[in-house]
């Protein structure tokens, strides 16, 4: 039975899913990285400094040692990708479930999160969790639906059963590349719809680029033996349709302000706001390079992100390519 959850990570996300665990008076642990992040949620309730103007449970406790999640039943892993494998390390012995909650593919590797945990704790069940989830509304309780995926679906079933809240609805899955691969190219494509506002583009454009987007998400996914069933659902279109509309979405504004002319390096320097999808499309397009998938809008994306051009140079590219029949 799984009643005691911890939580690694304290940013939004991260806190966000540590209140919906809490809300009802359940202890949760929390490990954060940031020593004032831990003191405030533990004096006041709160953490003004990735998720303000949530109040959060006193059954919510923090900490900044690994150690103290060693009593946990469950752990949600919520740190960005390029810091993952370094964390997992550092996690106490146990046999307790991994949720990873992290998106995105690793440097050089080319591991998703998935990959990264058998790796580094082999043997241990993991699972992914992935959907459509703005912390804020998720910490306040609002409505949502979302992807757990896991190989030993039982696992998923059992932990799914111990994360439901009557407004937190996990519907389990045995596909977990394609819940990995959704959740990393849909930041990436939010991005590029953040440009395509901040540029003024309108929104027949960002209608047309998410479609475009979405069938760059099938062909890699399905490459990679995703199901198009995942890829069409909650951690797939689900989620894309929201980081995608929205300047709630960290990815979203960080390509408005692309859009908008500003400097990619000054933009991403926010340590309050980390978009995970400025770490991924360099990761994501140099994959899909390397197995001759053809992602335009990714690899514009990386690009940008790179400083290599800017945003009008990746519009124009884009909008230069031959005409093509749909569904290439």
């Amino acid at each position: 039975m799984t009643s005691r959850f911890g939580i690694v990570g304290g940013g939004a996300w991260g806190t966000a899913l540590a209140q919906l665990l809490a809300a009802d008076g359940a202890p949760v642990r929390l490990w954060a990285r940031e020593a004032d992040v831990v003191t405030a949620i533990n004096a006041e309730h709160r953490n003004p400094l990735f998720l303000p103007g949530a109040a959060l449970s006193p059954s919510l406790t923090a900490s900044g040692a690994l150690a103290d999640l060693a009593a946990c039943d469950a752990l949600l892993i919520v740190v960005p990708v390029p810091f993952l494998r370094a964390v997992l390390a550092d996690l106490p012995p146990s046999d307790a479930p991994l949720i990873l909650c992290s998106k995105g593919m690793e440097a050089g590797s080319f591991a998703f999160p998935i990959d990264i945990a058998r790796d580094v704790a082999p043997g241990r069940p993991v699972a992914v969790l992935s959907g459509p989830t703005f912390a804020h509304e998720v910490a306040a309780g609002l409505p949502t639906a979302i992807t757990l995926a896991a190989a030993d679906t039982a696992v998923a079933d059992r932990l799914a059963q111990a994360l439901a809240r009557p407004h937190f609805r996990p519907y389990v899955s045995a596909d977990v590349i394609g819940a990995e691969i959704g959740g990393a190219v849909k930041n990436i494509l939010a991005i590029a719809c953040g440009i395509v506002d901040g540029a003024g583009l309108g929104l027949n454009a960002r209608a047309a680029l998410i479609s475009r987007g979405f069938a760059e998400m099938t062909r890699f996914g399905l490459a990679r033996g995703a199901d198009a069933e995942t890829l069409a659902g909650l951690a797939g279109l689900g989620d894309l349709v929201l980081t995608c509309t929205s300047s709630n979405s960290r990815n979203f504004s960080l390509g408005q302000g692309l859009g908008r002319g500003e400097d990619a390096a000054a933009l991403m320097a926010d340590r309050r706001s980390v978009a995970e999808g400025a770490f991924s499309a360099p990761v994501v397009a140099a994959a899909a390079r390397a197995d001759g998938i053809d992602m335009p809008i990714t690899d514009a994306v990386a690009r940008l992100v790179a400083g290599e051009i800017r945003a009008g140079e990746a519009i124009q590219a884009l909008l230069s390519r031959p005409l093509r029949r749909e569904g290439r």
